[in-house]
């Protein structure tokens, strides 16, 4: 099976992984060395392609095309089975602008909105529930400390949380622990095959 990740989680040994970060932005910095260790990190064994671009960080809106084509540029060497993007309510410009990107271009392609805590306070009503073990949502935290030093002076971005939203999810789904997904639409194959 071929996934394109914009999230992914642990164990996919045996699977590709195209990934573009959600911001489109960072080539050249960094920013690019901290999503591919992540990407890494998160993706154990997977068959990993990762572009980053060098957009201006905060400035999709004003990139439209260029951000278009290398979302197009991308789906042009991948089929994948399933797409992870921003949660089209993402209250960032990049984020939302992604978001509405991918389902023009992943036309017929199962998407699910990933969310993420910050001050926006945009955090919705998910619909779609992955559960995870305390040991996974534990590995999740670990990972997002060491792999985005750039990210440690927010506020937001600390052990609680991310594991009260993942306690939070968990309730919803009756787990302990759960990360939550949005999508416009999903095909189920009940048949099985």
């Amino acid at each position: 099976a071929r996934i394109l990740g914009f999230w992914m989680e642990l164990g996919l040994s045996g699977f590709r992984v195209d990934a573009v970060p959600f911001l489109l932005s960072g080539g050249g910095t960094e920013r690019e060395e901290e999503e591919h260790a992540a990407l890494t990190a998160f993706c154990p064994g997977a068959d990993l392609r990762l572009t980053v671009l060098k957009m201006p960080d905060g400035r999709l809106p004003a990139h439209w095309e260029e951000a278009k084509a290398a979302v197009e540029d991308l789906r042009a060497g991948t089929d994948p089975d399933l797409v992870f993007a921003p949660n089209p309510a993402d209250a960032h410009q990049d984020h939302r602008g992604l978001a509405k990107l991918v389902p023009t271009v992943f036309r017929g392609h199962q998407a699910l909105g990933y969310e993420i805590v910050k001050w926006d306070g945009d955090l919705g009503r998910p619909s779609v529930y992955q559960p995870l073990t305390p040991e996974v949502a534990e590995a999740k935290v670990t990972l997002l400390q060491q792999h985005y030093p750039s990210q440690r002076q927010r506020p937001w971005y600390d052990r609680e949380a991310f594991l009260g939203l993942a306690r939070i999810r968990g309730i919803e789904c009756q787990a302990r622990y759960a990360e939550a997904f949005y999508t416009n639409k999903m095909t189920l194959d009940l048949a099985g095959g």
